[in-house]
């Protein structure tokens, strides 16, 4: 029997948000078989989440039919399947709307949905929480594609599963095709935060035009293998690079932990298949934990923030008067915030041709439970040092009333308890088994080193001279993955930056459990911060609350680097 020919899916949406006309670009630019959707990251959950308490009927990306408006008809003429999960807490709605839409634009569909990710209704849970969402995985999907949709919408599913779940579909897949399973979700891992794999918030984006770059697409063969690429003609690059750079995106160790398989990223080896064209190929594949990751959000308070302005000479003495102002304001109204934070910012230099240049800032950030001792208490405490604290007092922007701020957090739950369920175009219900076999995760031995350089002479500069970097957040923590450019440089990198270097260099690391994971098929480092995000994004702990410079910072950073790299 002839193996079947490679399924083209495509990506058309990283996040809530993303480029509008992604989606028609990416049926117009040229031949697909399976078009792609993520809308939801753990901020998207918190904010579905308020939208269902205003209304009911709400809780999905709305920007999704909007987009399917023209795309519904587009994806009709060329036979492309849309999957997406931009169904969020409400797919069961989203799935009525795109039939809605479709009576609207005379366009016949057969629409399905994957349900049972949504467990408040269960119980359990702390007060306060506001979702409660398990990462469910492709089988759904896959369901739903076998019996005859033509849009698949789901809620929360892991965001490689959109590729994993089609591919299951067309090349018949079972549980016990673990290696297959995990080179699908290894490639849907690439995909999931689209222009990300072209170019897009790429280390070295200086030697390519991303200017504009086209969403990615894979080929996946039939034994799991797969080549990711564009469409001809749309800008931005793939290349080992790029590729390389979204594989370690917010991941963390060899193991990367999925309700379908386990994927091992210490066997996937990249090579270039031409221009614009990696391959990705010797995925392994284990059983997948018993486990379900699950995403809890809530409200977790009520925050202000005030950026003063310190222009000019004297700015350390400029920051403690106003902190004082303001500490001795807390005081006196009776009302201090659980919670403050002071951050100065030398952005400031001596003798400067701009004013702003010769400014810094000085941020002020409150957190607590009531809003009342964020609200007035601040403000007011800060509008009234207008005329009667330091020269050339000015903030960014006025105080405000405070805001609402969130806390993901992420609980395992037994995946034989959660009802995956695929609702087919007909009404018909499918229960999704859980898998049969499961592993417990454990971390694996870190790989033997490559053999060290030969000791020579070193000139300091920045690590991104010879590293590329990208960071990304999961909760709380922090991932910061480090890859060389070349074997030599892998030789130097993979000795020389450890934990404590890590730590040395991220002085903000210092005090938090650091992880380091060795991949050296990748020539790759990845770094697992925990805690250095709060309780997440939605919490906006930091300066950088989802991590997605921290890569960058660390790149910028001087090393002494053998001169036979430079």
């Amino acid at each position: 029997m002839s193996a079947r020919a490679p399924l083209r899916i495509g990506n058309a949406s990283g996040f809530y948000g993303d480029r509008f006309d992604g989606l028609r670009e990416m049926l117009t630019g040229g031949p697909l078989d399976v078009l792609t959707g993520d809308y939801l990251a753990e901020l998207t959950m918190l904010i579905l989440g308020r939208d269902r308490l205003k209304d009911p009927a709400r809780g999905y990306a709305r920007t999704f039919l909007r987009q399917l408006e023209e795309g519904l008809g587009l994806a009709a003429e060329r036979g492309v399947r849309i999957v997406t999960n931009a169904g969020g807490l409400n797919p069961a709605g989203l799935a009525d709307a795109v039939r809605e839409l479709a009576d609207k634009v005379g366009v016949p569909v057969r629409v399905a949905h994957v349900e049972g990710d949504d467990l408040l209704a269960r119980g359990g849970w702390d007060t306060g929480v506001l979702t409660a969402n398990a990462y469910l995985g492709g089988g759904g999907i896959a369901a739903c594609l076998r019996g005859g949709a033509d849009v698949v919408v789901t809620g929360r599913v892991t965001d490689a599963a959109l590729v994993s779940g089609a591919a299951q579909a067309h090349f018949g897949w079972g549980p016990q095709d673990l290696d297959r399973l995990a080179g699908a979700v290894v490639a849907g891992h690439v995909l999931e935060c689209g222009t990300q794999a072209t170019g897009g918030n790429y280390a070295f984006f200086g030697a390519h035009d991303v200017r504009h770059p086209g969403f990615p697409l894979a080929e996946i063969a039939e034994d799991g293998s797969a080549v990711i690429t564009k469409h001809p003609g749309t800008g931005g690059v793939v290349d080992t690079g790029t590729v390389t750079a979204q594989l370690l995106y917010e991941t963390a160790g060899a193991r990367y932990l999925g309700p379908d398989v386990t994927a091992r990223l210490d066997t996937v080896r990249l090579t270039q298949d031409g221009p614009d064209r990696v391959r990705i190929a010797g995925v392994r594949g284990e059983a997948p934990p018993p486990t379900l990751k699950t995403g809890l959000t809530r409200l977790g308070g009520w925050r202000n923030e005030v950026t003063f302005v310190l222009t000019g000479l004297d700015v350390p003495a400029k920051a403690a008067l106003v902190r004082t102002q303001m500490e001795e304001a807390f005081d006196a109204a009776g009302r201090r915030p659980a919670e403050v934070r002071w951050t100065l910012v030398r952005t400031d230099r001596a003798d400067a041709d701009v004013q702003e240049e010769a400014s810094a800032l000085l941020r002020l950030v409150v957190r607590d439970a009531d809003q009342e001792a964020v609200g007035r208490v601040v403000s007011g405490a800060a509008v009234e040092l207008a005329l009667a604290s330091y020269p050339g007092f000015h903030v960014t922007a006025p105080p405000g009333k405070g805001s609402p701020y969130g806390v993901f957090e992420a609980v395992a739950v037994e995946a034989a308890g959660v009802p995956h369920t695929a609702v087919l175009p007909d009404g018909e219900r499918i229960a999704v088994a859980p898998p049969a076999a499961t592993r417990e995760p454990v971390r694996l031995p870190d790989p033997p080193l490559p053999e060290p350089l030969p000791p020579g002479p070193t000139r300091s500069g920045p690590l991104g001279r010879i590293a590329g970097a990208r960071s990304g957040d999961k909760g709380g923590a922090a991932n910061v993955g480090v890859w060389a450019t070349t074997d030599d440089g892998w030789r130097w990198l993979a000795h020389e930056l450890t934990v404590e270097t890590f730590r040395h260099l991220l002085p903000e690391t210092a005090d938090r459990p650091v992880e380091r994971h060795v991949l050296p098929n990748l020539r790759a480092l990845n770094f697992v911060v925990d805690g250095l995000l709060g309780a997440g994004v939605a919490a906006q702990a930091r300066f950088d609350p989802q991590a997605k410079a921290v890569g960058e910072w660390l790149r910028a950073r001087h090393m002494e680097i053998p001169e036979v790299l430079w």
